[in-house]
């Protein structure tokens, strides 16, 4: 049923509130009801008896409209629910839904990238920071080894 626009709906439903009192549609009526259209008519029959609503009675072809169509209780339950028209207004709020909740995907996904970002940037400053204090920290190692040399060589010179 996924693939009916709203007014294959409003048809379908107009079809099944035409069978009436009796339950039953002659091949007459249902040609009356589409204005001789054979083809739009035998469409609405396919889609109704494929979701198992009607019964087709009589001879006919493969491409023929029946001779008689018997509404079944699972057809009337159906249009007293609402019909195709409820069903396709269902579907619509669905993918309103289903909508949102991409927008809110999406959302979410552009906050996480942000703060990815946020935190790649924040990983390099530290990394620059670490960088510098490894400097400082030859430096000052440097500076101790040359004091150290420094004082030797004082040492030993101040004794000889």
């Amino acid at each position: 049923m996924t693939d009916l626009n709203e007014y294959e709906c409003e048809m379908l439903d107009t079809l099944l509130e035409a069978f009436g009192i009796p339950d039953s549609l002659t091949r007459l009526q249902l040609l009356e009801l589409f204005d001789q259209d054979e083809a739009a008519a035998f469409a609405m029959v396919k889609a109704l008896t494929r979701e198992g609503f009607i019964a087709e009675s009589g001879k006919h072809g493969d491409y023929e409209l029946p001779e008689k169509l018997i509404l079944k209780p699972k057809g009337e339950k159906f249009l007293k629910e609402g019909g195709f028209t409820k069903w396709y207004q269902l579907e619509q709020q669905k993918g309103v839904e289903v909508g949102g909740t991409l927008a809110k995907l999406q959302q979410q996904n552009m906050k996480l990238q942000n703060e990815k970002l946020s935190n790649q940037t924040q990983i390099g400053n530290l990394e620059k920071m670490v960088n510098t204090l490894k400097v400082r920290q030859y430096i000052l190692c440097i500076l101790i080894v040359v004091a150290l040399i420094v004082g030797y060589f004082i040492g030993s010179f101040s004794k000889g």
